[in-house]
């Protein structure tokens, strides 16, 4: 995900915050039953995550995957369970 389209995202998470999601943080669901996390925006600094939200655009496509609620990503909750853990 190129600069360009990491600052256009992040723009789009600035002005499509959902109730309950504290500034700073965005929603982002994953798994089939779309489990919510709340998660900071530092972490789209990370490789990892990006490499996530470049599979996401791929899947999605950039204006499905950034909508009012959240993001969606494809990936099983258990998996992004695991890579929030990484950055603890």
């Amino acid at each position: 995900m190129g600069g360009g389209k990491l600052h256009q995202l992040m723009t789009r998470l600035h002005l499509a915050r959902a109730a309950g999601v504290p500034r700073g943080h965005f929603a982002v669901y994953v798994g089939e039953a779309r489990a919510r996390f709340v998660v900071p925006t530092a972490y789209l600094k990370q490789p990892s995550f990006v490499a996530l939200l470049e599979s996401a655009e791929e899947v999605f496509g950039l204006d499905h995957h950034c909508h009012p609620e959240g993001l969606t990503i494809p990936c099983s909750e258990r998996d992004f369970t695991a890579l929030l853990r990484s950055y603890s």
